[in-house]
C-alpha cells in the first residue's frame, strides 16, 4: 500500500492580475504578503511556512498545481516511480526551483484528468512571525497543512484510483450528489473526499465532471473561529467580490463557511470548526447531501431570480 501524503503544503497559481490577487488575498482572506521570490513570484503566508500561495506572473489566469508534502526523499522517489509507471508525466525540479519553494526536492505531475500537482519533501520555516494585515490571530494549519484543494475530473473513477492506489490518499467520504429533480433520469455526480496522513477530513477532493477553464474547483482555508469567518464574509461583500455560496455548514466535514470567487475564476472556501478525524481508524462515509444548512450557490440564486422575473 502506498505511503500516505503528509498534507497540502502550498499552491501555485499563474495570473495576469497580480495586483487583483494581492488585494483579494490580503484584504479578503487576510493572509500575509511575504517578500517576493527571486524569480518575481508573489508569495503569501498563513503561518510559519515561508509561503502557502505562490502567485506567478503570466499571460493567463490558471491554477498550476496543488503541492503535497511527502515524508522523506526515499518516499518521494518511490512515489515518482509509481506515478511514472501509471503513465503520468514526472518532471523533477531543479535545485533552484526547490529553493524557490522552500523544499529539499520536488517533482511536478498531473492526475489522469490533467489537474496539476507537485509533490515534495523537506520543508522550511520563516524566521519572521506570521502577522495578518487584518489582525487574524492564526489560520488552522500545523500537521493538517494548508487546507484542501478540489478538482474536477470527467474520468472520475480513473482519477479516484490514481489518488488512492498510486499516490496514497485514503477515502473519507464517497457520496453521489443529485442536483436535478431526483427522478430516475438524474444520474447524479460522484464525489470523492480523500484524507492525507493527518486529521483533516479531506486534503483533496474530486467532483465528476469536466475540468473547468480555471484548472481548479476550489481551495479551502480554515480560520480559528466563526467570528473571523463572519468578518471575512462581510469583507467579501463590502469589497465587491462575487459570492459563490452563502454561509452554511457541510455534512461531511462539518465546516461552517462560505465560498467566494477568486481572481483566478475558481472559488476559495473560508470556513471554521472543521471535523478532525483519526486517519488510522476512519471508516468511509457516504453522505446524502452537501449541506446541513445554508450554502445557497450562485447558480441557485440566479435560477430563483430568473423564475421570479418570469412570473
Amino acid at each position: 500500500m502506498p505511503m500516505a501524503i503528509k498534507a497540502l503544503g502550498y499552491v501555485v497559481i499563474q495570473t495576469a492580475q497580480l495586483q487583483r490577487w494581492d488585494h483579494f488575498l490580503t484584504q479578503v482572506a487576510g493572509v500575509m504578503r511575504a517578500a517576493d521570490a527571486t524569480d518575481g513570484a508573489h508569495l503569501y503566508r498563513i503561518d510559519q511556512r515561508p509561503f502557502r500561495f505562490r502567485i506567478e506572473p503570466g499571460a493567463q489566469d490558471r491554477f498550476v498545481a496543488a503541492a503535497y508534502e511527502i515524508d522523506g526523499a526515499a518516499a518521494l522517489a518511490e512515489l515518482a516511480e509509481r506515478i511514472a509507471a501509471a503513465g503520468r508525466p514526472v518532471e523533477f525540479g531543479s535545485d533552484a526551483g526547490a529553493a524557490l519553494r522552500g523544499v529539499d526536492r520536488y517533482f511536478a505531475t498531473s492526475d489522469p484528468a490533467g489537474n496539476g500537482l507537485e509533490f515534495y519533501c523537506g520543508d522550511s520555516v520563516a524566521e519572521a512571525p506570521f502577522v495578518s494585515p487584518l489582525g487574524i490571530p492564526a489560520f488552522v494549519t500545523g500537521e493538517m497543512g494548508m487546507g484542501h484543494a478540489v478538482f474536477s475530473a470527467p474520468n472520475f473513477n480513473e482519477c479516484v484510483i490514481f489518488y488512492r492506489d498510486v499516490v496514497g490518499f485514503h477515502e473519507t467520504d464517497m457520496p453521489r450528489f443529485f442536483f436535478g429533480d431526483g427522478s430516475a433520469d438524474d444520474p447524479g455526480m460522484g464525489f470523492a473526499f480523500m484524507h492525507a496522513d493527518n486529521g483533516r477530513h479531506h486534503s483533496i477532493a474530486l467532483g465528476e465532471g469536466p475540468v473547468p477553464p480555471s484548472g481548479c474547483v476550489h481551495l479551502m482555508l480554515e480560520l480559528p473561529s466563526l467570528v473571523e469567518v463572519g468578518k471575512a464574509y462581510d469583507r467579501m461583500k463590502a469589497l465587491g467580490y462575487a459570492e459563490s455560496a452563502s454561509l452554511g455548514q457541510h455534512y461531511n466535514d462539518e465546516t461552517v463557511g462560505f465560498y467566494v470567487q477568486t481572481p483566478g475564476g475558481f472559488d476559495l472556501e473560508i470556513g471554521c470548526d472543521s471535523l478532525v478525524i483519526d486517519p488510522a481508524t476512519w471508516e468511509v462515509t457516504r453522505h446524502k447531501g452537501i449541506s446541513i444548512w445554508g450554502h445557497e450557490w450562485a447558480w441557485q440564486k440566479a435560477m430563483k431570480e430568473q423564475q421570479a422575473a418570469a412570473e
